[in-house]
């Protein structure tokens, strides 16, 4: 680290010149990137997925888009077998046939089969399969309103007819249009500038938000660039935009203050930059390593929209360290003192607050360790509870017609499930024994094989079933099983899909193969971290107390989010269960951002043990060094999802809520509480790097103090 701060420092201009170059060319192409970002969820391999991919190609309606679902509930005393009902209900299919050109549409009046009806005859609903554009993520609002309008004042027997449907719900959301990514970044980038104007108290607050500024546009570059070998999910803009904001502050944070130190003790401004690489610098490169690693451990589950995030998580640190190793360190010689100003706070020595505290840990280490795994036990239990699901159509809208549509399906005793039908593609000479086969299944209202043409292709039929259960519901995940089973022995050749069909394939392949996941990550950072501490327990501590800050978080988003403690902050009532998608995603990213606050705290710890060799002084003294640093760099990470948690969409705010919560933790009861607690419990265990290991890893062997008696090697 010594040699490349010292070229870099004498290469000023080039270093300079080559970020100023590729951080404008990734601010001019950002809006570019973004639009490129298109992948969708798919599980290739996959029963579901590739049945709704069958459906997509041939039948160009349906697959993974869900249907539409105009709907009426007679007066009382009418049922749908009274005089001129059906008729009515046949008529409101040519209307919306001629509304949404091409669309899939079969109803009671099409078919006069009661799947479409509930018990009492009274409700009845029709599906409407729009063809999907090709350029629209998330709701298809053109379809939406087209349907709506054209149904518009319609009534069977004199009741109004309501469009529902999991888009239309959406729709009805009202938060279509969020405040967009790159306002997500200034107002996540505001709030990190208020954090670090506190830290420092001079301009040089300014230096670290530049470093952002520089690598969030060219991560955005890089990862561009990646669209034309493979495809990114649109959820990445987010990550790179607000994860990067964070990563980015925090890594020229961590190096700024250290830099203020050196410069306190005396040393010249060359001097100061020099050993504060030597030291940050290097903590900088073992943490986003680490971040890095975690991230790419993605690419072990066999999803391409996992994989896109493990490509833009690859980037994101990785990008963002080589900036604050080659760019920042240039900024600190030529601007450093001028931005330093007015230097109100001196960094000769460690915080007093964060002292006092590191030696009240170090006194109560028991109480101290006890009472943090109390609270993180708590909180994980709530993760025994999570569901893991499909979306609930319940929580989408407030009013509205699809809410009211929906609220009718559910008193009537149709379901929320019939939303969310399964699709089954069957022989077109087998239907009828898959329609009986699945009319017998429990949890299933009824089922169809509509025989219109849009209902057949490539010698096969479409089986409509509709289920009861709502989706976010563990009753309505298994029901899967059952469909599965009475399908395919009903008849050979038949594949179930729909979007029940296809969440329970994205669960099996996500988490069947999420165990070689934390094994990957867990190895990686354990390697790692070896390095960076020459210990063998120190990186064993951080893998473990990792994993339990990361299920602690999974507690607060099954509490906050699937049973509704907290979601009506932004309007939105309890899911009943939260996307597969998302844990995984919280354990990948928390589990390389905390990592950065490990590093930061037990690299300084290992510098003042290897001078000292005291272990409770190192802590007391590495607290002390890092406390502050740490508790702002967490709460920069924190305001970055708290603007994140802005956007409109329900998984992206249950996803902020899971990393912010994490963050706080981590940097609180972990780090603040838990890891010194820890630390001086273990004394000089902690330091133990046999010899046979440190050869393997080519580090320098490390025993207990001088003092004590070393574990043997």
């Amino acid at each position: 680290m010594t040699a490349l701060t010292r070229w870099v420092l004498s290469h000023q201009r080039l270093v300079v010149a080559f970020w100023l170059v590729i951080a404008l060319v990734g601010l001019g192409t950002a809006g570019k990137a973004t639009k490129s970002f298109n992948q969708k969820f798919s599980v290739p391999g996959r029963e579901g997925w590739d049945t709704a991919h069958f459906i997509a190609s041939r039948y160009h309606t349906g697959g993974e888009n869900l249907p539409l679902m105009p709907m009426v509930t007679l007066p009382a005393g009418k049922t749908v077998e009274s005089p001129g009902v059906k008729a009515q209900l046949a008529a409101l299919d040519a209307k919306a046939e001629r509304a949404v050109p091409h669309a899939r549409i079969a109803s009671y009046g099409s078919t006069g089969d009661r799947s479409f009806v509930s018990k009492d005859g009274r409700t009845t609903f029709a599906v409407v399969y729009p063809v999907p554009p090709r350029t629209t993520f998330g709701e298809d609002t053109k379809s939406i309103t087209a349907l709506r309008t054209a149904l518009r004042g319609s009534t069977v027997s004199g009741a109004p007819v309501l469009v529902t449907g999991f888009d239309a719900l959406s729709k009805d959301t009202g938060r279509s249009k969020g405040p967009g990514v790159f306002l997500e970044i200034l107002l996540g980038g505001l709030g990190a500038l208020a954090v670090l104007a506190f830290v420092f108290a001079s301009l040089m607050a300014f230096l670290p938000l530049l470093m952002a500024i520089v690598a969030i546009p060219t991560t955005f570059l890089s990862v561009w660039a990646l669209t034309t070998v493979t495809s990114i999910s649109p959820i990445v803009e987010f990550l790179i935009g607000l994860v990067g904001l964070g990563v980015a502050i925090d890594y020229a944070l961590l190096i700024v203050v250290r830099w203020r130190e050196e410069r306190a003790h005396g040393h010249d401004l060359e001097e100061a930059t020099v050993r504060a690489m030597s030291t940050a610098g290097r903590a900088v490169v073992f943490s986003g390593t680490t971040v890095a690693v975690a991230l790419f451990a993605l690419v072990a589950l066999p999803l391409p929209f996992l994989r896109s995030m493990a490509y833009a998580g690859l980037f994101i640190p990785l990008i963002s360290t080589a900036v604050a190793i080659t760019l920042l360190p240039v900024l600190l010689v030529k601007w450093g003192p001028r931005l330093d100003w007015p230097h109100k706070r001196d960094d000769d020595k460690a915080s007093r607050a964060w002292t006092r505290w590191a030696r009240g840990v170090v006194k109560r280490r028991w109480v101290a360790a006890g009472a943090a795994l109390v609270v993180l036990a708590v909180l994980t239990y709530g993760a025994t509870n999570m569901n893991l699901g499909t979306g609930n159509p319940d929580v989408l809208a407030k009013k509205g017609d699809g809410k009211t549509g929906l609220l009718a399906l559910e008193h009537s005793g149709l379901g929320a499930g019939a939303l969310a039908p399964y699709e089954i593609v069957a022989p077109s000479g087998s239907t009828d024994r898959v329609v009986a086969a699945l009319r017998k299944v429990g949890g299933i209202h009824g089922a169809v094989a509509p025989s219109g043409p849009s209902w057949q292709a490539a010698g096969t039929r479409i089986v409509e079933a509709f289920p009861t259960a709502n989706p976010a519901t563990k009753g309505a995940r298994s029901l899967v099983d059952d469909v599965k089973a009475a399908a395919h022995d009903a008849a050979p050749g038949v594949r179930v899909g729909g979007p029940m069909a296809q969440n329970d394939d994205f669960i099996h392949a996500v988490f069947d193969n999420f165990p070689l996941m934390i094994v990957l990550i867990a190895i990686v950072t354990f390697v790692l971290l070896a390095r960076a501490f020459r210990s063998i327990l120190l990186p064993l501590k951080a893998v473990l107390l990792n994993v339990l800050s990361i299920a602690a978080a999974w507690g607060v988003m099954t509490f906050v989010w699937q049973e509704g403690h907290g979601s009506q902050i932004w309007g939105i009532h309890a899911s009943g269960a939260l996307e597969a998608w998302i844990p995984l995603m919280v354990f990948a990213f928390l589990f390389g951002l905390s990592m950065d606050y490990e590093v930061f705290i037990l690299s300084r710890m290992r510098e003042e043990y290897d001078s000292t060799g005291d272990t409770n002084h190192s802590v007391v003294v590495g607290l002390g060094r890092t406390g502050r640093l740490v508790t702002s760099a967490a709460l920069i990470l924190f305001l970055a999802f708290a603007a994140m948690a802005a956007g409109p969409q329900t998984d992206v705010k249950t996803l902020a809520t899971g990393l912010a919560v994490g963050i706080l933790l981590d940097a609180t009861l972990i780090r603040g509480l838990l890891v010194p607690a820890v630390v001086s419990l273990m004394g000089r265990w902690n330091w133990w790097m046999p010899d046979r290991a440190a050869r393997l890893l080519r580090v320098a062997p490390s025993t207990a103090a001088a003092s004590g008696t070393a574990p043997p090697s």
